[in-house]
């Protein structure tokens, strides 16, 4: 069995967000999903985005290889246990650990990790010393309320890692998006021989508002308004996370039209972004007496007017 030194360092079920006994199915589901969200053709001159996907498609090319992904899982458990899986000596049946392919932790594994080479693999040879190396990256996931998110807060969230469980105290920043992957320095796995430890990457789950959609840190509602605000114009009020805000309709507005309010969107350490407000013209179900009598008058009035015209109907 040949162990590659990022095997060891990397987890690849957390990068593609899915449990290690994941079926095949589940991890192709999960890997186009993320694949879609990071590739660089999605999000032009974003280097995390191309970074992370680079980190799933990595993941997936081991994991979606029954035979790699088998290596894989007996390398980590392993290592997490302090030893190899395969006899000692060369007799039959025992597997191997190229050390090429272990750079540094060749030295570690020479040094006398787990017992040194000599004791796990049958071999003699002397004994070097080990050198200091980082611990491994972790990934971890958290659950946001849509106010959450836009607010910022302070959150603890679980970490499953060679070590075992833990917690991790973490502050989100106020506007973070749903899906980013925040990066905390050193909240990894800890270094061995006295290395510096792994990052922990948080990857955010945000809820959904009720009334508002985000696009990035601009906000969207959609606005009922009547017709006569849309053909005679009016000053309505708009909902914003905040309160209300005043909004004018000019006469002649279309259903569909889209008004910016600046600054009435997600709040971020670099800026905030402006509320779109859509508005649609609500077409009333029942009708009083009074207002069929206002419309048939007016369709009288517009009966020399044919708004489908331009179309040769």
């Amino acid at each position: 069995m040949n162990v590659r030194r990022e095997w060891l360092e990397k987890d690849y079920y957390g990068a593609l967000g899915v449990e290690k006994g994941a079926s095949e199915k589940d991890i192709k589901r999960a890997y186009r999903k993320l694949a879609q969200q990071y590739h660089p053709d999605n999000n032009p001159g974003d280097t995390d985005a191309e970074a992370r996907f680079k980190e799933v498609s990595e993941a997936y090319r081991v994991l979606s290889d029954p035979e790699e992904r088998a290596h894989y899982d007996q390398a980590r458990d392993a290592f997490a246990r302090g030893t190899f899986v395969g006899g000692p000596g060369g007799g039959a049946g025992a597997q191997y650990v190229r050390i090429d392919d272990l750079g540094d932790l060749g030295d570690a594994f020479g040094g006398g990790l787990f017992g040194g080479l000599g004791d796990l693999f049958g071999f003699g040879g002397a004994r070097r010393t080990r050198r200091p190396a980082k611990g491994p990256d972790l990934e971890a996931g958290i659950d946001l309320s849509f106010h959450e998110a836009i607010q910022g807060v302070t959150k603890t969230l679980t970490v499953n890692g060679p070590g075992g469980r833990r917690t991790v105290t973490t502050k989100i920043p106020a506007g973070v998006n749903d899906g980013a992957r925040i990066r905390l320095r050193g909240r990894g796995a800890p270094g061995r021989d006295g290395g510096e430890p792994g990052d922990l990457f948080v990857r955010v789950h945000a809820g959904r508002h009720p009334i508002f959609d985000r696009d990035g840190k601009d906000l969207k509602v959609r606005l009922p308004i009547s017709y006569s605000e849309a053909a005679l114009g009016a000053t309505i009020t708009a909902p914003t996370l905040e309160g209300k805000v005043g909004l004018k309709i000019p006469p002649g507005t279309p259903s569909g039209k889209t008004f910016r309010v600046k600054g009435r969107g997600v709040s971020t350490p670099e800026d905030t972004g402006d509320l779109l407000v859509t508005v649609e013209i609500e077409v009333p179900e029942d009708l009083s007496p009074e207002s069929r009598d206002l419309l048939e008058q007016l369709r009288a009035a517009e009966s020399d007017h044919n708004p489908r015209s331009h179309l040769g109907v």
